[in-house]
């Protein structure tokens, strides 16, 4: 079936009837920026193209990369907050702490659907706004919580709200961004993880020195990242931009560039109708799963996220000694990031081969932590540090997901299914460390270095099944099946013309479109 077209054979039960010329369509059924650059052709200047990119590089990135970094930072204010008293003011067990980093990827698992469902419905840059308001109201209401009940609801609502950034930051970079942009722009935004160790290690330290009768000083971490939080919301209600349509720091002439320099990507922009042959498509390719498999086996390590300060104090390190060394735990991340996303930036299909060497130092540091004797505690904690570099393969795997993907609600859905099994990852992780393994923790870093051990493994498997699709569709004849499809646009006067959209901007998916490479 003509995926232009319903089982009736009018599009979305609309008008879809064929002419001698070619196919006329709803302007629903196609991309939201075919009606901007509809029947345009030629090539574009290339001075045009690098300035439109700048533009929007300056326009969306500083604003991303503040928001994740604001995001990590408050998703992590439980660990920080772990040698600044939380435990023991709020009277937490072992077991009632791992839950609380377990709630907020199980809220997370259970509205990344609807999330991303909103996403493509509403206007992203609102959507996220309003997520980010809530979670900042629910952060800094967890310094007034005072037991386990209190702060189990604070952080339910907090993987909900959070739920939205990801899933939205793959959405922004897929409809601003080339394929080959993608990679180093998600790279930007996800290292500002790193960024956000180093400054909530300085404001945890900065915490410590404050001394106010009754107010503790996780207390004051709670508050202090919440308020940086409502402020971030205000900047995204006014200034995010919710697609290159409609971008606020861009001329007409320039959002028309920004559109049709996407061309090469395959994928168009975006579509605001949810489409249930795209969803079912998603959910029947192989590379879905595959994604989501990787995906949780890469996070159930990231528990140590809220364990790393715990560790380190087992080591005969004080608080504030604590505190400042996590800062390196910071410096290591954004160091691996950006030297993976360098290195594939320059070397063409690498991501797969990139990705799965990163993971070697990585299972180096298992191995240390491992059989080396606990006395020997500064290598050890070197040790720690390598173990941060396995953050690489899931950071490119990301770009990668996205750069594969094309269809708007295959995108929307693959994304979800991808975050749905981050969620489980984080989610089963912190079960791992349980009292009677302490202080070596073996079986926690045993699973650790399985989880590491099979992740490259999986990255080499979806290379080598697209490599080999890209094979196959090389040799099929050329499919003209979308080269003449027509929307109706009105001009000035009022006259009801028909206008060619190219096939890039149909909203079809990676498996329709037979002129789709896969980037390995």
């Amino acid at each position: 079936m003509n995926p232009l077209q319903a089982p009736s054979g009018r599009s979305s039960s609309e008008e879809a009837e064929k002419h001698a010329h070619g196919i006329s369509v709803a302007t629903k059924d196609v991309d939201t920026g075919a009606a901007l650059v509809a029947g345009m052709s030629g090539d574009l200047d290339p001075d045009d193209v690098a300035r439109v990119r700048r533009k929007i590089d300056f326009g969306i990135l500083p604003m991303m990369c503040t928001l994740y970094w604001i995001q990590f930072m408050d998703k992590n204010t439980l660990g920080s907050s772990a040698i600044l008293g939380i435990q023991k003011d709020t009277h937490l067990s072992t077991n009632q702490y791992n839950w609380l980093g377990t709630v907020f990827y199980l809220s997370y698992l259970l509205f990344e659907f609807p999330q991303n469902l909103a996403l493509q419905r509403f206007p992203v840059g609102r959507w996220m706004s309003i997520n980010i308001f809530v979670w900042g109201i629910a952060l800094a209401c967890q310094a007034a919580c005072t037991n386990f009940a209190g702060l189990f609801v604070a952080r339910f609502i907090l993987g909900i709200c959070e739920g939205s950034i990801t899933a939205g930051f793959m959405i922004v970079s897929s409809m601003f961004y080339t394929r080959s942009e993608q990679t180093s722009r998600v790279g930007y935004w996800f290292l500002m993880n790193g960024t956000a160790q180093i400054i909530s290690g300085f404001i945890s330290f900065g915490s410590l020195h404050i001394k106010t009768p009754g107010f503790a000083p996780w207390q004051w971490l709670m508050i202090i990242t919440g308020i940086l939080t409502l402020l971030t919301a205000v900047v995204y209600w006014f200034f995010f931009p919710d697609s290159p349509t409609n971008a606020w720091f861009l001329t007409p002439a320039e959002r028309t560039i920004a559109i049709r320099r996407l061309k090469e990507n395959q994928t168009g922009v975006e579509n605001k109708h949810f489409k249930k042959d795209q969803m079912i498509e998603a959910l029947k390719d192989p590379k879905t799963w595959i994604f989501a498999l990787f995906s949780a086996l890469d996070q159930i390590p990231n528990s140590l996220s809220n364990q790393r300060q715990i560790i380190m104090t087992t080591f005969g390190f004080s608080t504030l000694q604590t505190t400042l060394l996590s800062c390196v735990d910071g410096f290591m991340e954004v160091a691996t990031i950006w030297t993976g996303i360098m290195i594939v930036s320059r070397i063409p299909n690498s991501r797969a081969y990139v990705g799965a060497v990163y993971f070697t130092p990585a299972l180096v540091g298992v191995l240390m932590i491992e059989f080396l004797p606990w006395s020997n505690q500064i290598a050890l904690l070197f040790a720690i540090w390598l173990v941060d570099l396995g953050i690489t393969g899931f950071v490119l795997s990301v770009a990668w997901l996205t750069s594969v993907t094309a269809g708007h609600t295959k995108r929307v859905t693959t994304n979800a299914i991808m975050l749905s099994a981050y969620c489980v990852g984080n989610g089963l992780g912190p079960f791992m460390w349980q009292t009677q393994y302490k202080p070596r923790n073996h079986i926690p870093w045993i699973v650790i270095g399985l989880c590491y051990l099979v992740c490259p493994l999986l990255l080499l498997t979806i290379r080598f099944m697209l490599s080999r699709e890209n094979k196959k569709r090389d040799a099929e004849p050329v499919n003209d099946n979308f080269e003449e499809v027509y929307i109706e646009q009105v001009t000035a006067d009022g006259k009801r013309i028909e206008v060619k959209v190219d096939k890039e901007f149909l909203d079809l998916t990676d498996i329709q479109n037979r002129d789709f490479r896969y980037v390995l």
